[in-house]
C-alpha cells in the first residue's frame, strides 16, 4: 500500500468555516495517524483560487491562521512548498491543458457547442416526459472540419466528459460503504470552458492525480461528484483514491448544514444565544464587532473569544467520530493515534456550544498558570488597560480560579483594574440601600477593617474578621459580604469577596466604603 496522502482544498474566502475546519481536521488526522503508525502520511493544503478577482492574501490568510492556531501543520502547500506544486490552482493551467488534450484526443471528452437555451430546452423536455435529463450529444455529429470552423469563429462551447451509458459506477466509500450510480442516468458534465479554464470536478481530479492523493476525505455533499471523478481518473489512466464522505456539521437545533448565510437565525437556539450575548459584550472591548465577518460559524470567533485550540480540536474531533462509547475529553495526540475512517458515523453531527464549553473548562484547568497570566494580560492590553501590572494580573487569575473558563472572562472583572468605582445601581440599592445595612458596614469598617495593617490585609484574615463581626452582631455573613463587594467594586458578582478586598487593597477599600456610605446617606 502506498503511503497515505490526504488533502484539503479550500477556496480563499476570508474566513475558515467550522464545518470546513472539521473536514480539514479529519484529513490531517488521517495523515497524522499514518505517520505515527509507520505507514507514512502527508497532509497537503491546496488552494482553489480560480477566482482571480479576489485579493488572495486577504482571503487566504484567515484560513492559514486558523490552521496555525489549531496547530495543524501542513506538509505540502502554501509557504512550505513541496514536490508536487504549485499548490494554487490558478498556477496550474499547464496541468489542465495537458489533461484536457488527453481526454479530447482519446474521445473520452468532446466539445459541446449547444447554447444554454438549447440545454434548458432539453431539460424541460425531459422533465415534461418524466425522464431524467441526460445530455443531448448533438455536437458529436459534427465533423472535425466543422468543429475547427466553429472554434475559429469563436463559437461559445464547453468541453464535456462522455459518460458511458452502459455501465454502473461503483465505489466503496470508507464511511458510507458501497455506493453505485447508473451511467445511463448521468448527464455529461462540463469539464472546462471554451478558453480551457477548468471547472471543479475536472480540476480536482487533475490535481489529486498529480499530487498522488490516496484518500479524498470531504463533506457528504460531494458524494454526488464521485461517479464523474471516478470516470475522469479512469480516462486519465490514474489510480482511483479511496473516498470518505463525512457527515456535515448541522445548524443548532436542525438537521440542516451550518451556514454563514443563516447565522442570524442561530440566536434562537438557547446555547448559541449565550455565545452571541457573551460576544456582543466582550468583542467590542477588544475593538471587534460581532457580524458577518466574525460569528460562531467561524473558527476565528472562538480564538477571539478566548477558547483554547485544544478545546475546539476536541469538540471538532467528536463531531462524527468517537474513540469508544464513553471517552469525551481527548488530546489531539490521542485522537491522531487512534483515528480511522471506519469509526466515522454517517449521520450529521451538530456543534454543541455547551459541550464545547465543557471541553474548554477541562482544558483551561490544565493550562499552566503562566500561560493564563500572559494571555489575560494580552487581552487586557487589547482592551485598553495598557499599564496593568503582570504580578497583579496573576493575583486576579488566582482569585478567579476555576471561574476563568475563557481568557476573555478576565474582561468581566476589568473593574479590578479601574481607578474608580462604577456602581450597578440596582445592586447598590438592594445590597447597601436597605435599612440597617449602612450602619452595619460603617461599624465593620471602624471596628475590624481600620485596625488591620497592610501586612495582615489578607483573604484569610479578612474572612475571619467578617465572620467574627457578623457572629457578634447576630447577623448572617451574606449581608455584609454583599455590601462589601458592592462598596469596593460596584459590581454584584466576581471572585470571592475576601480575594476581592485583598486585591483592591486596604487604603482603597476604606476610601470606597466611605464613598459608598456617603452615597447611601444621600
Amino acid at each position: 500500500m502506498p503511503a497515505v496522502r490526504t488533502r484539503f482544498a479550500p477556496s480563499p474566502t476570508g474566513y475558515m468555516h467550522i464545518g470546513g475546519m472539521r473536514t480539514a481536521l479529519f484529513c490531517w488526522l488521517l495523515a497524522e495517524h499514518a505517520k505515527r503508525t509507520g505507514e507514512g502520511g502527508t497532509f497537503v493544503l491546496r488552494v482553489d483560487d480560480t477566482d482571480r478577482a479576489r485579493n488572495l492574501d486577504a482571503a487566504l490568510n484567515p484560513i492559514l491562521d486558523a490552521f496555525r492556531w489549531l496547530g495543524l501543520e501542513w506538509d505540502e502547500g502554501p509557504e512550505v512548498g513541496g514536490p508536487h506544486g504549485p499548490y494554487f490552482q490558478s498556477q496550474r493551467g499547464e496541468f489542465y491543458e495537458l489533461a484536457l488534450k488527453k481526454l479530447l484526443d482519446s474521445g473520452a471528452a468532446y466539445r459541446d457547442f449547444s447554447s444554454p437555451e438549447e440545454v434548458a430546452a432539453d431539460r424541460e423536455a425531459a422533465q415534461a416526459e418524466g425522464k431524467p435529463y441526460v445530455t443531448n450529444r448533438r455536437s458529436l455529429e459534427l465533423s472535425e472540419q466543422e468543429i475547427e470552423g466553429l472554434i475559429e469563429a469563436g463559437q461559445s462551447h464547453v468541453v464535456r466528459l462522455k459518460v458511458p451509458r452502459d455501465r454502473t459506477i461503483t465505489v466503496t466509500d470508507a464511511v458510507r460503504g458501497e455506493v453505485s450510480w447508473d451511467g445511463a442516468l448521468l448527464p455529461d458534465p462540463a469539464l472546462a470552458r471554451a478558453d480551457g479554464s477548468p471547472l471543479y470536478n475536472f480540476a480536482s481530479v487533475v490535481d489529486d492525480a498529480a499530487m498522488k492523493i490516496t484518500h479524498v476525505v470531504r463533506a457528504e455533499e460531494h458524494l454526488s461528484n464521485v461517479p464523474i471523478q471516478v470516470l475522469l481518473f479512469e480516462a486519465l489512466g490514474e489510480p482511483i483514491p479511496t473516498f470518505g464522505h463525512i457527515p456535515f456539521v448541522t445548524a443548532p437545533g436542525t438537521n440542516r448544514k451550518l451556514s454563514k448565510r443563516d447565522v442570524s437565525k442561530y440566536r434562537d437556539n438557547k446555547s448559541f444565544r449565550k455565545l452571541f450575548d457573551s460576544a456582543a459584550d466582550r468583542l467590542p472591548k477588544l475593538g471587534l464587532e460581532l457580524g458577518e465577518d466574525l460569528n460562531p460559524v467561524m473558527v476565528r470567533f472562538y480564538e477571539e473569544m478566548g477558547y483554547l485550540p485544544e478545546a475546539l480540536t476536541n469538540a471538532l474531533a467528536r463531531l462524527g467520530w468517537s474513540l469508544d462509547d464513553h471517552t469525551e475529553v481527548m488530546s489531539r495526540d490521542t485522537v491522531a493515534e487512534n483515528f480511522t475512517l471506519d469509526r466515522v458515523v454517517k449521520n450529521p453531527a451538530g456543534l454543541d456550544p455547551d459541550k464545547l464549553f465543557s471541553f474548554q473548562g477541562e482544558w483551561m484547568s490544565r493550562r499552566p498558570r503562566q500561560d493564563k497570566v500572559r494571555t489575560c494580560t494580552d487581552i487586557l492590553h487589547r482592551a485598553g488597560y495598557e499599564k496593568v501590572d503582570v504580578e497583579y494580573v496573576g493575583r486576579v487569575v488566582d482569585a478567579l480560579g476555576d471561574r476563568l473558563k475563557l481568557y476573555t472572562d478576565v474582561l468581566d472583572v476589568a473593574y479590578l483594574f479601574e481607578p474608580d468605582v462604577t456602581y450597578d445601581e440596582k445592586a447598590f440599592k438592594k445590597r447597601i440601600g436597605k435599612e440597617g445595612v449602612p450602619e452595619l458596614l460603617r461599624d465593620f469598617k471602624a471596628e475590624r477593617l481600620e485596625p488591620l495593617t497592610a501586612e495582615n490585609w489578607t483573604p484569610e484574615r479578612l474572612e475571619a474578621e467578617l465572620q467574627s463581626f457578623s457572629e457578634a452582631r447576630g447577623q448572617g455573613v451574606g449581608t455584609l459580604i454583599h455590601a462589601c463587594r458592592i462598596a469596593t467594586t460596584g459590581q454584584p458578582v466576581g471572585p470571592g469577596v475576601y480575594d476581592v478586598l485583598a486585591l483592591v487593597g486596604r487604603e482603597t477599600c476604606l476610601e470606597r466604603i466611605d464613598a459608598a456610605l456617603t452615597r447611601a446617606a444621600g
